[in-house]
């Protein structure tokens, strides 16, 4: 490691995975996967696209999804839909672009307000159900892009009822396509959401002019609507509001927006500023223009196909609308055109989840000790999202429809976290805005309790995910607890800099203390001296553990002081005083190192050592001492260990 200054320790080396075979070796190339690139910045109206996919691709499936959970009542319950986005959903997360500028979005936000146990809890929940999101993304993607080929009729006779092979036909293509190493291309965005947008306006103009040349068919609208009311508006509006929840996979899009923030190109001034206000000012932009653009584009579409398509078949095109109106109106033609094209932003709408995982698992597991090793490895971790992908696929038979709850679940559980975090940020800053948010967070709630209520598939996957992301995170912190476990290590002031020579290469013995106390260090020299031969100085070392002990990581700051020949070592920032002083040891390398027995109930020690950095503290230090060696066993030269009873 390059000391970056005088003040920085150099880091040890950390055990690595093992590629002893062929195989290993090809899983573990690459590294972590999904990072951006934050090297190279583009223009706000370019990193659109790249979110667009994925809010965009949703115009596939999402009309059709309206007509059949709220029949003539789709387009009034999708301007509720569009009043949310406008007026909720794009100002909270206009909020978290200005306080997550460097892409981690609402979830590192409430990891920030909501620091300790419960904090890593609640952001567990909340990557239980991304996951959820991304992975129905994946699925939900790839089964309507299925249905726009096996629909196609230049392929139905050949297609025809092969939604689940063909699905996971697009499935197995994504993986490949990943474990080969696939990188977001802003280019490749831009190719795929601008003629797509373009031929949906083609569709969208074309129906519209339908509907003036045939005013029969608003009439025929009108009347179904107030049948549908039974000729109340109020109660038209009601039950356009209780139908809201099932169109809120609409709502997606905006958690992708802020997490492309670092490739938006922003001011030339922002890397001198704080904040990257150039940056910021952008993506508030992009998300503005992404929304305005959906909005317009789910209004108008949920028009067209409520007044041209026939009742009785809305559950036959609920997966393609827009592609049966395009047939109908322009030709096979230029429909199968436009199923070509929705059929490549629906996959590339599959990569960009895919990507998402890549980029958000290995963001917050490994660092909370709550994942293996192998998960900072796209390759493993592609492998085991293509097996969830297939099942999950295999459960819901393909079908879009089915798959919509529990994509509205995952949506609707991000906007409400933004929301949150939003109203609890703004609250710690004294900004009234907080009771305009919490407005938008109870809209938010009843629409997730809602979506829950009437379609229970999202929340039980998203459990399944849960409780799968915490129990295999407990047994990655239990089986990772005796790592050294430290991240950085650094000197509070120069004159510790300076001492540190005096400490290291076999010159000292090491001697961890509970306290700091001048008279006790006086006393433990005498006692050792009493019951061993030990000539060397001691270096007395006393490690105060920093407030949140849930971190897995922790950066180490050393103050050394001289006392005649004896030195004082406080050691502050430790998440577990185990693991600290194993890794001070391997610094210092000293001749021995004598450590303390409680001789407390083993149980309760474990217990206090897993969850809160303390307990029977010698053992586990020798323990940890023993792993690290194990692994370094080319060094033969060890210090003595003393295990002492207090």
């Amino acid at each position: 490691m390059t000391v970056a200054s005088s003040k920085e320790v150099p880091l040890l080396p950390v055990p690595g995975l093992k590629a002893d075979t062929a195989l290993s070796r090809w899983l573990l190339k690459g590294g972590a996967g999904g990072e951006h690139n934050t090297a190279h910045t583009y223009p706000w109206y370019s990193v659109l696209w790249l979110t667009g996919v994925d809010y965009f691709s949703t115009l596939g499936y999402q009309p059709g999804i309206a007509l059949v959970a709220a029949g003539a009542l789709s387009p009034v319950a999708t301007l509720l839909l569009l009043i949310v986005t406008l007026g909720g959903a794009l100002p909270v997360y206009s909020q978290v672009a200005q306080r997550s500028y460097i892409g981690q979005g609402s979830i590192a936000m409430l990891e920030k307000l909501l620091p300790g146990w419960w904090g890593k809890l609640f952001v567990l929940i909340l990557l239980g159900f991304a996951s959820t999101d991304f992975v129905i993304t994946m699925t939900l993607s790839a089964s309507d892009a299925a249905e726009h080929l096996v629909s196609n009729p230049f392929l139905k006779p050949y297609l025809e009822h092969s939604n689940l092979p063909v699905t996971i036909i697009l499935l197995l293509l994504l993986a490949v396509v990943f474990l080969l190493g696939f990188s977001e291309a802003i280019g490749l965005a831009v190719t795929v959401g601008i003629p797509y947008i373009l031929l949906n306006v083609v569709v969208i103009v074309t129906g519209f002019i339908q509907i003036f040349q045939q005013p029969e068919l608003l009439s025929n609208w009108q009347t179904a609507l107030l049948q549908q009311g039974q000729g109340n508006w109020t109660l038209i509006l009601i039950s356009a509001a209780l139908t809201f929840p099932k169109l809120a996979l609409g709502l997606s899009g905006f958690e992708t927006g802020v997490s492309v923030m670092p490739l938006v190109k922003g001011a030339p001034d922002d890397n001198t500023k704080p904040k990257p206000e150039g940056r910021i000012k952008a993506s508030k932009t992009l998300l503005l223009v992404a929304a305005v653009m959906m909005s317009i584009l789910l209004i108008t579409s949920s028009f067209a196909t409520a007044l041209l398509i026939p009742k009785e078949i809305y559950k036959d095109v609920s997966g393609h609308a827009l592609s049966f109106l395009g047939h109908k109106l322009l030709g096979e033609v230029f429909g199968t055109v436009y199923d070509l094209s929705t059929i490549a932003i629906l996959w590339f709408a599959g990569a960009s989840a895919m990507a998402g995982m890549l980029n958000l698992v290995p963001r917050y597991l490994p660092r909370f000790g709550m994942a293996p090793n192998w998960v900072s490895f796209s390759r493993p971790l592609v492998l085991v999202l293509l097996c969830i992908d297939l099942i999950v696929t295999w459960i819901f038979k393909a079908n879009v429809d089915a798959q919509g709850g529990a994509y509205a679940t995952g949506v609707l559980v991000l906007i409400l976290s933004a929301s949150v975090a939003v109203s609890l940020a703004l609250r710690k800053e004294g900004n009234r805005l907080e009771y305009y948010f919490w407005v938008v967070c109870a809209i938010f709630t009843y629409t997730f309790i809602e979506n829950v209520r009437e379609r229970p598939d999202g929340a039980i996957i998203a459990s399944f995910f849960i409780l799968g992301i915490v129990i295999i995170g407990l047994i990655s912190r239990l089986m990772r607890a005796t790592e050294l476990r430290v991240e950085q290590v650094i000197f509070e002031d120069d004159l510790s800099a300076e001492l540190w020579p005096k400490l290291c290469n076999r010159k000292v013995s090491l001697v961890p203390l509970i306290g700091n106390d001048p008279i006790f260090r006086e006393r433990k020299a005498a006692q050792i001296r009493q019951h061993y031969l030990c000539s060397a100085p001691f270096a007395f070392m006393h490690v105060q553990l920093r407030d949140d002990r849930s971190d897995f990581q922790g950066g180490l700051r050393i103050q050394i002081r001289q006392e005649g020949e004896n030195f004082c070592v406080e050691v502050g920032g430790a998440v577990a005083i185990a693991n600290a002083i194993a890794y001070m040891s391997e610094l210092i390398d000293p001749l021995s190192i004598f450590l303390g027995l409680t001789r407390k109930n083993m149980t309760e020690q474990s217990l206090n050592y897993i969850l809160f950095g303390v307990g029977e503290t010698g053992i586990m230090t020798y323990q940890i001492l023993l792993r690290y060696w194990k692994w370094t066993e080319g060094d033969d030269v060890r210090p003595l260990i003393f295990l002492m009873s207090d």
